[in-house]
Order: C-alpha cells, then structure tokens, then sequence
C-alpha cells in the first residue's frame, strides 16, 4: 500500500471515531450517571438492614429532596469510617430527626392591627 492510501484510511477511522465520540457523548454522561446511582445504591444495600432500606424507599416516595439528604449523609458517614454496623431502622428514624431539627421550616406570621374598632359592634346597632 502507498503512504497516501494509509493517510486516507487513518483519516477515514479517525472521522469514524470522531462521530462515534459525538454521538456517544449524550449515552456517556447518562451511562455515567447510572454508574453512580449503582454505586450509592451498592454501598447504600451494604450499610442499611433492609427494613431501613424499606424506609428509606417510603421516604424517597414521599419526598425525595430528604431521601437524597439522609442517604448523602449515609454514604459519608460510611466512607469515613462512622459506621460499625449496618444501620437499623431506628437509627434511620434518629438520623431523620436530626437533620429534619436542623431544618426551619418557614413560619408565616399574621399580624393584626386592631384600628380601635370592632367589627362585632356594628351588629349591636341593629
């Protein structure tokens, strides 16, 4: 084969691979972040017994944001070295009140002026 038939078949495999890294690039980030989500739920299955997990996957249904807190807060306290066991159901309840203490919800106020006047009044003067 002559130099110039090699460059173009470098050329052709080098434009191929290009298209399959731009079409690939989407399937990647979503391949990417299914690993992770089997990942948490790899250390997830073994640091919690599975009635905490039950637990765990009621709270996600009801509200994920909180699900997605505790089992951060899980996953660090395994990775560094917290946990000596597997979490029990109560355990689980314990971590949710503390962080669910460490939350304000936001209060409304309803303040109301008295003008010096009564509605009830007017209904005397019938």
């Amino acid at each position: 084969m002559a130099d110039s038939e090699l460059e173009e078949i470098r050329k052709a495999r080098l434009a191929q691979l290009q298209q399959q890294a731009g079409q690939g690039e989407g399937l990647s980030q979503e391949e990417r972040q299914q690993q992770e989500a089997d990942a948490r739920q790899n250390i997830l299955s073994q640091i919690l017994l599975p009635e905490a997990a039950d637990r765990l996957g009621r709270i996600r249904m009801v509200k994920e944001s909180r699900a997605t807190d505790v089992e951060n807060r899980l996953i660090m306290l395994a990775q560094t070295g917290q946990l000596r066991a597997k979490v029990t159901e109560e355990q689980l309840i314990d971590l949710l009140n503390k962080l669910a203490g460490n939350k304000e919800e936001p209060k409304i106020v309803i303040s109301r002026r008295n003008r010096g006047w009564d509605d009830d009044d007017d209904l005397l003067d019938l």
